[in-house]
């Protein structure tokens, strides 16, 4: 699938503790297979970069998305989760391809999805934009962990992130304006009925 190329070969750009301020722009695309109703756990991925960062700024990110998560009515959960959850942040300018869609909170209201039964005619096509993010981003992917499919990316950029603690502080707004465009929450939850099991430890 195009779409999941595009969010996950990212650039090689690397982590710069020091990036130019400037007023953060947020964003967020969806895919329409992204079965949204159904993602109760998450975990997150492990690997290079800023994920595997056991420094206060890697921790600083997880904690802020595990605050978000859990707010929603995700459980983390080690053994097959719904969710996985990749993040990284670029240093520099970088050219992003986004998509014009509906609003993310109407499709999943209106529980739509597509799926490869989906009759062509009746598919709603992705509408690509040509972005150019300023000085600084910081881009969430929840990953489908039954299909290998990014489901959902949010992004900040012109983030400016400090030495010291206000970098932290910095990271986590970026976080938590992110997750504002995920308005998410899983079923029942709002009304105490959330069935997902508990986290493994």
């Amino acid at each position: 699938m195009k779409w999941y190329v595009t969010l996950l070969a990212g650039s090689s750009l690397a982590f710069s503790s020091c990036l130019m301020s400037r007023e953060a722009r947020v964003e967020s695309d969806y895919s329409y297979a992204g079965q949204f109703r159904r993602y109760r756990t998450y975990e997150f991925i492990s690997g290079d970069g800023i994920n595997s960062d056991t420094s206060k700024l890697g921790t600083a990110v997880r904690d802020a998305i595990r605050t978000r998560m859990k707010v929603q009515g995700y459980r983390a959960a080690r053994r097959r989760p719904d969710l996985l959850v990749n993040f990284r942040l670029f240093e520099g300018d970088m050219r992003f391809r986004g998509y014009a869609q509906e609003d993310f909170s109407r499709w999943v209201k209106a529980g739509y999805t597509e799926d490869d039964e989906t009759p062509k005619e009746s598919r709603q096509g992705y509408q690509p934009v040509r972005l150019l993010l300023q000085e600084g981003t910081l881009l969430v992917t929840l990953i489908d962990n039954r299909t290998n499919r990014a489901v959902w990316n949010g992004y900040a950029s012109g983030v400016s992130v400090p030495s010291g603690p206000q970098g932290e502080i910095v990271l986590r707004r970026s976080v938590r304006s992110i997750f504002d465009q995920y308005h998410i929450f899983t079923e029942g939850y709002l009304n105490g009925q959330n069935t997902a099991s508990e986290a493994d430890e």
